[in-house]
């Protein structure tokens, strides 16, 4: 068994914290005493000397209702109006409550570009530790004004775990609407306390959300899989429960956490793995697995079964093997047209059939970062 997660929360510094809209606006309407609350622990985290970004939702769930609905809007523009119209009134509530306990709030609206372009992350990256460094609290949400189905991130459970990966945190904290993860469904207030594992805690989920959210406890669970992976440790638990996350790190045993899985990658592997978009596939046979997910391998044209997708040298491809599995995200060294005719070649031979040679590698192990772990 891995190390008791919940000793790695007394300790954590930079905090990711995510509250979704059934916490804030559960009713449509931006509940002021919820966010009264949060910004209370907010303030308390600050005091201790952690560093605190907050993801925030709420902006569709508080403007929709000065558009004349009395429910969530389904349409894309109007999504869109109602997040305009939100927006503004949340990162407003914010800077009001926070600045009574004398901290400066500073609004930071992404979209999935920003997470894609490794230019654009690492300037996302440099702004947001400059404000923690300089003890500001960044706000974050999706800039849903702008965003679409074709480049939206799709919930801010998702957001936040990109984000705590990117900065490199020692904690992503969910508030949910839920306890943690339930232990039967029969008895919803019972939770689980602790998982080794992500994928254990999928058999106790169902696929639920809130009427003004856009996850659920399943989004959840995908984000504590992304996060855990790079060794950050997550906690899912109750937003309503009072100074729920100044006593989460004091050790209380409230909600569910997920223990980190492995030693954080480097940077630039993080966003290559978690992050960029890939732009096709490499399918590879039995023994290229094995030499990528046991030995830490790199990826050579003897291994490769086929190529899926156009994509030219210094993509971002996804790994998968032969039934499809992914298993990786890399940059590649050649084209898919490249690929296409050195698959199952030794490296030797790819100067006899390219007239020309890039290295060795179609994908190198430094820039490589695994997905999966090789089936027992």
């Amino acid at each position: 068994m891995l190390p008791d997660p919940r000793q790695q929360l007394r300790t954590a510094r930079r905090i990711v914290l995510k509250v979704g809209s059934a916490v804030l606006a559960p009713g449509g309407e931006l509940d002021v005493k919820s966010l009264r609350s949060l910004c209370g622990q907010i303030s308390q985290l600050a005091c201790e000397k952690r560093e605190v970004v907050v993801v925030s939702s709420g902006a569709v769930a508080s403007g929709f209702r000065a558009l004349g609905l009395n429910a969530s809007p389904k349409t894309i523009r109007l999504k869109q109006a109602a997040a305009a119209i939100g927006q503004q009134r949340l990162i407003a509530r914010y800077a009001g409550e926070l600045e009574k306990e004398g901290l400066v709030v500073a609004q930071v609206l992404l979209t999935a570009e920003d997470f894609e372009s490794r230019s654009r992350f690492l300037n996302a990256r440099h702004t947001l530790e400059t404000l923690v460094e300089h003890r500001i609290i960044p706000i974050i949400n999706e800039n849903d004004s702008v965003s679409f189905d074709e480049i939206k991130l799709g919930d801010n459970d998702k957001l936040s775990a990109l984000t705590a990966a990117m900065l490199r945190a020692d904690l992503l904290v969910m508030l949910s609407s839920a306890p943690g993860v339930s232990a039967s469904a029969s008895r919803p207030g019972e939770v689980v306390p602790r998982f080794d594992r992500v994928e254990d805690a999928r058999r106790f989920v169902r696929s639920d959300k809130s009427a003004v959210g856009t996850g659920g406890m399943s989004t959840k669970l995908d984000a504590a899989e992304i996060v855990t992976r790079v060794g950050i440790p997550a906690v899912i638990a109750p937003g309503g429960l009072a100074r729920a996350v100044p006593r989460l790190l004091a050790g209380e045993n409230i909600g569910t956490v997920f223990s980190a899985q492995a030693r954080a990658p480097d940077s630039r592997r993080r966003w290559i793995g978690l992050a960029a978009r890939a732009r096709g596939t490499i399918a590879i046979d039995a023994g290229a697995v094995k030499a990528l997910v046991g030995r830490g391998a790199s990826l050579l044209p003897s291994g490769i079964v086929s190529v899926r997708g156009e994509f030219e040298q210094g993509d971002v491809v996804e790994i998968a093997d032969a039934s499809g599995r992914a298993l990786a995200k890399g940059l590649t060294a050649y084209s898919s047209a490249e690929i296409a005719q050195i698959r199952g070649r030794r490296a030797s031979d790819i100067i006899k059939i390219l007239g020309y040679t890039h290295c060795d590698e179609v994908v190198h192990r430094d820039d490589l970062m695994l997905t999966a772990k090789e089936p027992s």
